[in-house]
């Protein structure tokens, strides 16, 4: 018989690839930026290796491989990425419907992310979500000084939010995401809209490719 779970007091949404489809535009980004500096990745190669990394993580890996970056790299890169986002990333399919259905019912959702407000705003701003979770739904790896894979910013938000981990449900889309689920022993779905996602389930995540899914992974039905 299959395994059935509560319905979650809590769910944590990832940001990027999850609430707005803007990985392979930031990826994009990195790789012409990195080009510039003599390590020539693919737009796939890149999403393989940062996807769910903070840019301080982007910038070790990039330096093992032989790039010759500046000191002033991470904060150059976000600049060409801020620049990018903000000619438009769109909500990933499915989300509104997701958080609408999630205020019917009650259910307290927030977003905990390795990327940085600054990024959020732009991001979620442009999309009608900044005021939805910012300032007491939002969870960013750059303010708290805790960056997935580790937990803390899982645990952060639950502590928030006064609900046990078992109590809440993360939707992730990386596998730093997914480990960092499992380590703060948190159930996690990972939403694999392409690809078989075996990273993911690696980490113990559910797989699932549409958010239209997420209802019935999580015991909500409405009559």
């Amino acid at each position: 018989m299959p395994t059935t779970f509560p319905t979650p007091k809590l769910v944590i949404f990832d940001c990027d690839g999850v609430l707005v489809d803007s990985e392979v535009v930031s990826n994009q980004v990195v790789a012409d930026n990195l080009a510039k500096f003599g390590l020539h990745l693919t737009l796939s190669e890149c999403m393989n290796l940062f996807v769910g990394a903070t840019m301080d993580d982007v910038l070790q890996i990039a330096l093992e491989r032989g790039a010759e970056l500046p000191p002033t790299w991470v904060d150059d890169v976000y600049q060409e990425t801020y620049e990018c986002l903000q000619q438009g990333v769109p909500l990933v399919q499915g989300i509104p419907e997701l958080l609408e259905l999630l205020d019917r019912q009650g259910i307290q959702y927030c977003v905990a992310s390795n990327g940085s407000e600054d990024k959020m705003r732009i991001t979620l701003g442009q999309n009608g979500l900044w005021d939805r979770f910012h300032p007491n739904a939002m969870f960013s790896a750059h303010s708290l000084g805790v960056a997935k894979p580790e937990p803390g910013l899982f645990l952060a938000a639950a502590s928030h939010f006064d609900v046990q981990a078992r109590d809440c449900l993360v939707i992730e889309d990386s596998t730093t995401g997914a480990t960092a689920a499992a380590r703060a022993g948190m159930r996690c779905l990972g939403y694999v809209p392409e690809g078989d996602g075996a990273d993911l389930s690696d980490q113990g995540a559910e797989l699932f490719n549409a958010m239209a899914q997420v209802p019935r992974l999580i015991g909500l039905t409405e009559d």
